[in-house]
């Protein structure tokens, strides 16, 4: 971080990539991953064996509680904090647990219109239903910048700026990179919701048009797809 810090808090740490590349590079802070999925937190925990300076925790962020006197003075996120069902109050509860001077950094995908990889897998498995409501919990709810400012500053956070980045979001990569990235369409995203209510041919057709895009994607051992993100940053006071 370009910032010196003594406690970070990972929101939505998953199996604790981000947690553990920030314990590695300051190992005199200490770092805390939160999270949902218990199965997450288990390759977490398998993979900061040994780093004294990291801890995890099996909590929903929205109602995490510090321990008296250890408030983080750093809150960062990798594409975790779009799921609050009422996001400034979430928000606002997480100022309350951490310093007065407290720091967050996170990344939240842009609009739908900005991400490639989502156009791609609608044209593959079109939504069904009505178009849900594009603030609505979810991996684009904070997609428009206005209401990520709106929702920070009504949960008490101030200085809030938005930079907008474009990159390759890389879903499958080895020796079968295109195996490796059906198998994640099939684990996350709109296209493992539509997988799990398919069945028969239908099902096999939808992998086979999965596993044309992944090769139309791959470049050597990576398969990629266009992504667009905001990174957030805000400060508690």
């Amino acid at each position: 971080m370009a910032h010196s810090y003594e406690r970070a808090l990972d929101i939505g740490c998953g199996a604790g990539e981000i947690t553990l590349e920030l314990a590695q590079a300051n190992a005199a802070a200490s770092h805390l991953g939160i999270d949902i999925s218990p199965e997450l937190l288990v390759v977490a925990r398998e993979r900061t064996t040994g780093l004294a300076n990291t801890a995890f925790e099996l909590c929903d962020a929205s109602g995490w509680t510090s321990d008296t006197g250890r408030k983080p003075d750093l809150l960062v996120s990798r594409h975790g904090v779009m799921f609050f069902g009422d996001p400034a109050k979430a928000f606002d509860h997480l100022r309350s647990q951490s310093e007065p001077d407290a720091r967050m950094v996170f990344s939240c995908f842009r609009t739908p219109a900005e991400n490639g990889w989502i156009r791609e897998l609608a044209a593959i498995v079109p939504p069904g239903g009505e178009a849900p409501d594009p603030r609505a919990p979810g991996p684009f709810a904070f997609g428009e910048a206005n209401y990520v400012r709106d929702v920070l500053n009504e949960g008490g956070w101030q200085s809030v700026e938005l930079t907008p980045v474009d990159y390759a979001m890389i879903v499958g990569t080895g020796e079968d990179p295109v195996a490796d990235a059906v198998s994640y369409f099939q684990a996350i995203g709109p296209s493992a919701r539509a997988l799990a209510e398919t069945e028969g041919e239908e099902r096999e057709a939808m992998l086979a048009r999965l596993a044309d895009m992944a090769a139309a994607n791959r470049d050597g051992d990576t398969v990629s797809l266009a992504a667009a993100c905001w990174i957030v940053t805000a400060s508690a006071g």
